[in-house]
């Protein structure tokens, strides 16, 4: 590692927190949780109906 990759690497640490990448964020979500509770019950038939359970 150069001097100058470890500098642009410490400056990018430094700023690294203030980043978000989790998208914009709508407030609301419902539809989020009923994809969820969704997802859940379908897993839970999968698996009753292989016998995994």
């Amino acid at each position: 590692m150069t001097a100058t990759t470890a500098a642009g690497n410490a400056h990018q640490a430094r700023h690294a927190r203030r980043v978000r990448t989790g998208g914009p964020e709508d407030g609301s979500k419902l539809m989020e949780h009923i994809a969820g509770w969704a997802f859940v019950v379908v897993f839970a038939m999968l698996v009753t109906q292989l016998g995994l359970l």
